[in-house]
């Protein structure tokens, strides 16, 4: 039986491969992203190729598009969805810069806000148990500076996790993904080249840079009913780096001083 997904977040990085990958596999995908060129773009060229997707415009920071874009997921799908994935998020810097009390909010907004009340609308509406993955990222538990907006945004959309999962029991399965560096640059610019040094690769234990299909590929995971006792949990997809401990002269790293 084919799924009805619902992204966030959808035209470009890591949600642009998702919803590609998910309507290759001839689920029905509704996504939302407030870069209404790119969403429309994208849109028209993934129904193109006959997949079944739908877009919509919109900044899920306001309460009545949250309102507006449900509406109209469960308008054309009365019987429900089976799986919501919150993956729109951006940064905003932090205590060090231009980062104010309205932008610090506004994240929140996007990335802690949304993801809560996109739930409670859809809770509703599952098929059978439905399945809601949350996009955290590492910086939930470790930052560097100036991080302070999108830091706390993670460790909120990381919290929210356990607790939907508690009380959404028998409605649904809540988890989180904490990507590390992924590289979602061709998600963006069709004509975008990595160009990585060896350090970028091997500070990895993996040996590698993240591509976006290795988060996907735990998102398809997690939607999976057969995984259904795994909930309530925060899957790091890292490549190992951050278990990786590094100390001053270690590695051929050297500690300076940024104020010096």
């Amino acid at each position: 039986m084919n799924k009805t997904f619902v992204i966030t977040g959808g035209a470009k990085g890591i949600g642009r491969c998702m919803v590609e990958y998910f309507a290759s596999k001839g689920e029905k995908v509704y996504f939302i992203d407030n870069d209404a060129k790119t969403t429309i773009v994208v849109g028209n060229q993934l129904r193109s190729k006959g997949w079944d997707v739908h877009d919509f415009v919109g900044d899920i920071a306001d309460k009545q598009t949250l309102i507006d874009f449900a509406t109209k997921v469960l308008q054309e799908n009365p019987n429900g969805i089976h799986c919501l994935i919150n993956n729109a998020c951006l940064m905003h810097g932090g205590i060090l810069n231009c980062c104010d009390y309205e932008d610090f909010l506004y994240i929140q907004q996007v990335e802690v806000v949304a993801p809560f009340m996109l739930s409670k609308l859809f809770k509703d509406h599952f098929c059978g148990v439905g399945t809601i993955v949350n996009i955290s990222s590492t910086r939930a538990f470790q930052s560097q500076p100036n991080t302070e907006s999108y830091s706390a945004a993670k460790g909120g959309i990381t919290s929210l996790t356990h607790a939907l999962a508690v009380s959404l029991s028998g409605v649904a399965r809540v988890n989180a993904i904490a990507p590390g560096w992924i590289d979602t640059g061709k998600y963006h610019d069709e004509n975008y080249q990595p160009a990585y040094t060896e350090g970028d690769e091997k500070q990895h234990p993996s040996g590698r840079v993240g591509e976006p299909m290795d988060i996907v590929r735990a998102v398809e995971f997690l939607c999976d009913e057969r995984n259904s006792f795994i909930n309530g949990q925060c899957i790091t997809i890292d490549g190992g780096m951050s278990k990786l401990m590094v100390y001053h002269n270690d590695c051929g790293w050297m500690y300076t001083n940024p104020n010096k």
